[in-house]
């Protein structure tokens, strides 16, 4: 049996006072904060929190067989090899059609100015926040399975409408969802042949827009509220953070954590902050 990995986590007024330092980074642009589902579930939302939860969610639907039960990305390609993509695409919007509340750390990110914020959910509370703010805009990863493109992404600006590349590069801020989002246009990586077309490209980095490969350079990255028990969400984080600086953090719950989550921090050389996510929002908004 493989032992557990044994990791340092920073804890009490250490992890306080380093977290408190990181705050002030972000103020000034070189962090770059990584958004989970744990954020959005802060607001305690009336949509699917967790990739359990939504595999659940697809569960209420459609009658699934074991083997998908449990796997949010599994679930999802059985109803798209039995039913349509667009019976996975309308579930989708159904899970998320109810509008998240941005929390208070969504609304101070929108205040700051970071030329990049990296959001892994599906929900649109970080799009909520930048609201009416100018000089923003967002970039999505969509899914290739079928629709007759050679894209992996697609640009939006702040009112919603499509935009380019060239204009993406203009923007102050970027808002990065690899994985897609309910709004403005319902583009979602959710299924396992979604996925299968983007990992055969992802280590070469074809699927990273060029404007986040330029905005992670030099800069660490604040992972909160995420978790990477899985290992598709270990390799996004890998890949998105490649070739950026040597040093990152990740705020954690030590007890929770999996054995391939505590090999991930160490492997990726995370500085793994044990700081409750309400306090960890008290300090990033203190700082």
């Amino acid at each position: 049996m493989n032992a557990i990995p044994q990791i340092s986590f920073l804890e009490g007024t250490d992890a306080d006072t380093l977290l408190a330092n990181v705050a002030a980074r972000l103020r000034n642009g070189s962090i770059v904060p990584y958004l989970g589902p744990g954020v959005a579930e802060l607001s305690k939302p009336d949509v699917p929190r967790t990739p359990d939860a939504l595999a659940t969610f697809f569960g209420t639907k459609v009658a699934l067989p074991r083997r998908a039960r449990g796997n949010a990305w599994a679930a999802a390609q059985y109803i798209e090899s039995n039913k349509h993509r667009s019976t996975v695409t309308g579930l989708m919007a159904q899970a998320f059609a109810a509008p998240v509340e941005p929390t208070a750390l969504h609304r101070h990110l929108a205040t700051l100015r970071l030329p990049m914020i990296v959001d892994t959910w599906y929900d649109g509370a970080m799009r909520a926040a930048l609201g009416a703010r100018d000089g923003w805009g967002e970039v999505q990863g969509i899914t290739r399975a079928s629709i007759g493109e050679l894209r992996w992404y697609r640009f939006y600006d702040a009112d919603g409408n499509e935009a380019d590349s060239v204009a993406a590069g203009n923007w102050t801020m970027v808002l990065y969802k690899p994985h897609g989002g309910v709004l403005p246009a319902r583009n979602f990586l959710i299924s396992d042949a979604d996925y299968v077309e983007v990992l055969t490209e992802i280590d070469i980095q074809t699927p990273i827009p060029e404007v986040v490969k330029q905005r992670r350079i030099g800069r660490s990255f604040l992972f909160i509220g995420c978790r990477f028990d899985d290992q598709l969400l270990r390799i996004y984080a890998r890949q998105i953070t490649k070739r950026s600086a040597n040093v990152h953090y990740a705020l954690v719950e030590p007890d929770v954590l999996s054995r391939n989550e505590r090999s991930f921090l160490l492997d990726q050389g995370l500085i793994p902050l044990a700081v409750a996510l309400p306090r960890a929002v008290e300090i990033l908004l203190a700082n």
